[in-house]
């Protein structure tokens, strides 16, 4: 045999990104995009493959969908699938993002800094 083998289980391999989500696919785009926060509401299980126990772990304060997916190196459709699940049995909840409007304004803050800065 010549050349570099592949391995079967490579990090994003098709096959390890198939049988994490069970083959399942765009259910959970209906309820979440990348800017849903993600809470937990429970503590990890023994019984939770790895990378939802790792969700719960991680989303002990709000985190963004997209944030999930990059900390787990996973795409976001597979990092949804999952929370698709956790939301289902309760162990995590979805929140929509903090709306622009009640954010203060920029203005504001920059004029706080400049006069925090001249004390």
């Amino acid at each position: 045999m010549s050349g570099p083998r592949r391995l079967d289980w490579e990090e994003g391999s098709p096959e390890r990104l198939y049988v994490l989500t069970g083959g399942r696919s765009g259910a959970a785009r209906e309820q979440l995009d990348l800017v849903t926060l993600i809470v937990s509401r429970s503590s990890p299980d023994p019984g939770l493959q790895p990378e939802q126990a790792a969700i719960v772990r991680m989303c002990g304060y709000p985190l963004s969908v997209a944030e999930i997916s990059a900390y787990l190196s996973l795409p976001a459709s597979v990092v949804m699938v999952l929370l698709a699940d956790l939301l289902a049995d309760g162990r995590v909840e979805a929140r929509p993002p903090i709306p622009a409007a009640s954010l203060p304004d920029a203005e504001l803050l920059e004029a706080v800094m400049h006069g925090l800065q001249n004390l």
